[in-house]
């Protein structure tokens, strides 16, 4: 009878709720006086959880004595049910019928293709975000890392591009497998995991043969190393692994052709770069001034072949592209002050300048220029190249003008670099100040403009001139391209023939006998470089300069948007594309990303909503959801704020549009929201990436007006609500209007509501409770409930620090009335139970149901 009486009460989800909060609220209690009154602490009763914890172990003993199994087996029964009841909300199922992850797969293909310098850190946290969202299990979701890591490397422009998703494969997503490990309970069963992960991967024949082929190599092979010597995996699995690999391979169609021989393959570079990088760190430590020579044939030995993308990349993948960039700013800043020196002296500095700037001016178009800005030391000196970088560099979007005061400096130097320019057979190197002739450059290239514009000049004198700056230091040629493009932009159509035509002068290499040590590697770069920097200036000027063939790529990822297109047809078609295959290469990335740069994050939105809401098929609304996700991660702070601060209010508020809420479009859209709403919330107390910091932001203050809320909530109702007293009027009736309407756990924990992601939170949980308490119901009610299942299928506890902190307390019992809605689960996941306030709303629900 006993059995029975307790079985009865267990089984009821209500009453044990009811036990999960008095649990909570018996064990705040005891921290509030136990902190009140210090020493009495051991007179109080312990606590009725521990005396039900004490029984359930007596229970244990005497059940080992009862002969009679379907008694002892109830009562064990009764036991899990107690045991369960503080873990009532943790309990998720995994997706098992699905195998492919398309926003896994694109988050790690905007990373590869965008972010290669990023920490590791923040990718960690998005990735696992998705994992816990989308309830992936760990097996399948490395599986998808491991599959876009192999998709990335198949379809990456040759050059640089390649380069970079080798080292991002092969160097950087072992180590966020390192850190993934540290978030997963229990190291054995990670590495397990991560072998199951690879037992998948190999049935995918056909995309590692593709792979293989691409990179001449066995791929998955070097992975396995690679994560063998992470402690990713035990060493059986690697050689078993291996083994079926190498096994398999035997019957791929021929993958070494003749011409491949001789190739080395990437993977093996990357690797064997990494060690170089940090030797290279070392010597850049030394004092420069004591052996110049040993540094310059260390630079040299890095300039030649495709060495310099493999360090690069390298570095960008594990980290330490910045601190190489800093070495290299000081080591330029080093050759700008000079001493007495003899001619051969003169000549290292030279070459130690020039090879300095150039590889800043390509490191700074290769990876984006806040690598390089990024640690500029405040207070202390500004170096010459962070200031040239700065004011004179020309970079997509950043326009320069011409006239402004940084290109005109004092005018006696210029003076005197015009004569040394027009006069001398070739310029001299000893006491040469380069960093101011590349400062005066763009004041001399005017006035040398103007005379051959006015006829002074003869074309002969202007090869002669392009010759000199040219001949000996490259950087020059680099600063006078920078001003002429920026020069370009201001002239007429019928004026621009002779600067464009000095481009074509400085852009190839001098033939000369008397050139210094190094020059054809130092033009390739060169050329690479004006290359980049005069791209927007030639497609906008319908203009075309023939750089040298140099070896190094052409621009991956230039000009997509096809030309007298409207935008938004190209963004509608390139949705459809992705939307029919199923994930989104990264050709498609930067289509969208190009397009997110000019139409705005609100056109981007609106636009691509509209996609989603015209989509009738319910299979094809979930893809969406996961594709647009992953879209939106280009800038997912922005589309959030967007999304629920403008989108989802005029989509609820003006009943005309309510018709498009309907399920399946609505489902997926109350799902991309709280997906949206869960990730910027998570991730925007850390830093935006680099790649999103480059958009203009929009002004606090914009949401501050846009969304007035009643900031200031009378103190006495605060103190009243944050403290253990019972207040009997305040809660006497879940109606009553007393406890302010708006009154939500986040005003409790005062978070600061000045943040535009907080207060566009509040507004909208306010126009919910709103929806929820009205008097007529449409589409729009029901699109709300979804926000609201979705927003607990997500979560792993509403506790401090989730969207649902957001939510008026007195949504709770309107949210009860709704039939899927109404379970006692669903009250404990909804309400702040750190909160007395929170335990007591969620007690009269439950009590309610």
């Amino acid at each position: 009878m006993c059995l029975q009486r307790l079985e009865k009460t267990l089984s009821s989800t209500k009453n044990r709720a009811l036990l999960h909060i008095a649990k909570l609220e018996e064990a705040s209690l005891h921290t509030s006086q136990g902190l009140g009154q210090g020493g009495t602490r051991a007179n109080q009763p312990t606590a009725s959880w521990t005396a039900i914890e004490h029984c359930l172990l007596k229970l244990g003993e005497i059940l080992a004595n009862l002969s009679n199994p379907q008694l002892r087996s109830q009562a064990e029964q009764c036991g899990t049910l107690i045991r369960s009841i503080p873990t009532m909300l943790s309990v998720h199922s995994e997706q098992l019928h699905k195998t492919g992850f398309p926003t896994v797969h694109a988050v790690v293909l905007l990373e590869g293709t965008m972010n290669l310098t990023g920490e590791t850190q923040p990718l960690v946290e998005q990735l696992m975000m998705v994992k816990r969202m989308q309830h992936i299990p760990t097996p399948l979701f490395v599986l998808e890392i491991w599959k876009a890591c192999f998709v990335g490397l198949i379809e990456s422009p040759e050059g640089t591009g390649e380069l970079k998703w080798t080292a991002f494969t092969f160097l950087k997503i072992p180590q966020v497998l390192v850190k993934l490990k540290k978030y997963s309970h229990g190291d054995k069963d990670f590495t397990e995991d991560v072998s199951s992960a690879f037992e998948f991967l190999l049935k995918l024949t056909p995309l590692l043969d593709k792979a293989d082929q691409r990179c001449n190599c066995d791929c998955t092979n070097f992975l396995l190393q690679e994560c063998s010597k992470q402690g990713l995996l035990s060493e059986a699995s690697t050689n078993n692994l291996m083994a079926k690999r190498k096994a398999d391979r035997e019957h791929a169609p021929q993958l070494k052709s003749d011409e491949n021989a001789n190739i080395q393959p990437n993977p093996g570079l990357i690797l064997r770069a990494e060690p170089t990088v940090t030797n290279i760190l070392k010597t850049m430590d030394a004092d420069h001034s004591k052996s110049p020579e040993g540094l310059l044939g260390v630079l040299g030995h890095m300039l030649s072949g495709k060495s310099l993308d493999l360090l690069l990349a390298a570095a960008a993948a594990t980290g330490k592209l910045k601190s190489f960039a800093r070495k290299f700013i000081n080591l330029n800043e080093f050759t700008t002050h000079r001493s007495e020196e003899s001619t051969k002296a003169a000549s290292v500095r030279a070459l130690l300048f020039d090879i300095s700037f150039l590889m800043l001016c390509h490191v700074a178009q290769t990876y984006g220029s806040e690598v390089i800005l990024s640690e500029s030391n405040t207070g202390g000196e500004v170096f010459f190249f962070e200031t040239w970088m700065q004011t004179c560099m020309p970079e997509e979007g950043k326009i320069l003008n011409p006239d402004h005061p940084c290109f005109r400096p004092d005018s006696t130097k210029v003076e005197s670099l015009v004569a040394l320019l027009n006069n001398s057979s070739e310029i001299k190197l000893v006491q040469m100040k380069w960093h101011e002739a590349c400062l005066n450059i763009s004041a001399a290239i005017l006035e040398i403009l103007n005379a051959w514009e006015n006829g002074v000049l003869a074309f002969e004198s202007i090869q002669k001139i392009t010759d000199n700056i040219k001949g000996k230091v490259c950087s020059l040629a680099v600063c006078a391209v920078a001003w002429l493009v920026a020069h370009v932009r201001m002239l007429g159509l019928d004026e621009r023939e002779k600067s464009l035509q000095m481009i074509r002068q400085l852009a190839g290499p001098l033939y000369s006998e008397n050139t210094l040590q190094f020059y054809n590697e130092r033009v390739v770069i060169m050329s690479s470089i004006l290359e980049h920097m005069c791209a927007d200036v030639l497609q906008q000027t319908a203009t075309q300069i023939k750089f040298p063939s140099t070896g190094m790529d052409a621009m991956p990822y230039w000009n997509l948007l096809p030309p007298k297109r409207p935008i938004k047809e190209v963004l509608t078609d390139i949705f459809a594309k992705v939307l029919e295959k199923g994930w989104v290469d990264s050709r498609s990335i930067h289509i969208f990303d190009t397009l997110l740069h000019m139409g705005g994050v609100y056109w981007f939105c609106n636009n691509l909503i509209k996609e989603l809401l015209k989509e009738t098929r319910k299979e094809h609304t979930l893809r969406a959801v996961e594709l647009l996700y992953s879209i939106f991660c280009l800038d997912m702070q922005q589309v959030t704020l967007v999304l629920l601060g403008h989108i989802l209010p005029g989509l609820l508020t003006d009943s005309s549009k309510w018709h498009s809420l309907m399920d399946p479009p609505g489902t997926a859209l109350a799902k991309l929201a709280v997906w949206c709403a869960l990730s910027s919330y998570s991730s925007h107390k850390g830093q935006a990436s680099s790649r999103q910091k480059k958009r203009q932001r929009e002004d606090i203050e914009d949401y501050i007006s846009l969304f007035p809320l009643d900031d200031m909530q009378p103190s006495k109702l605060m103190r009243l609500l944050s403290s253990n007293e019972e207040d009997a009027n305040i809660l006497s009736s879940p109606t009553d209007r007393s406890m302010s309407s708006s009154l939500s756990a986040s005003q409790l924990h005062t978070v600061n509501m000045r943040d535009p992601l907080n207060r566009v939170l509040a507004n909208l949980f306010l126009l919910i409770s709103s929806i929820l308490g009205s008097r007529t119901a449409g589409p729009h009610t029901q699109f709300v409930q979804w926000f609201m299942e979705d927003c607990v299928d997500c979560l792993e506890q509403g506790g401090r620090g989730s969207i649902l902190q957001f939510m008026p307390f007195t949504t709770v019992s309107e949210l009860v009335k709704v039939s899927a809605m109404s379970s006692p689960k669903v009250v404990l996941a909804i309400t702040d139970l750190s909160l007395p306030l929170g335990r007591q709303v969620a007690a009269k629900a439950i009590a309610a149901l």
